[in-house]
């Protein structure tokens, strides 16, 4: 098995290695996103990379606030 290992404390806490911590660039109050995927716990850090890579996932897609304020024009119009 690869990787790194981690104990969880008697609180439930779980403290991430500082190898980890410093390759993810996870610091002192970076939140982390917890999910589930067939028995495996998946931990994501919602750091600034993380968040600039999602932004851009959505780039050329159709505006959602262009969509509402059309929506908004059509109700004010009946």
């Amino acid at each position: 098995m690869n990787g790194e290992f981690a104990t969880v404390t008697s609180k439930g806490q779980l403290v991430i290695p500082a190898s980890v911590r410093r390759r993810l660039k996870i610091k002192k109050g970076t939140r982390i996103h917890l999910s589930e995927d067939n028995g495996r716990l998946i931990l994501q850090p919602l750091t600034e990379g993380f968040i600039d890579r999602a932004c851009g996932c959505l780039a050329g897609g159709p505006s959602l606030l262009e969509a509402l304020l059309e929506d908004r024009r059509r109700e004010r119009e009946r």
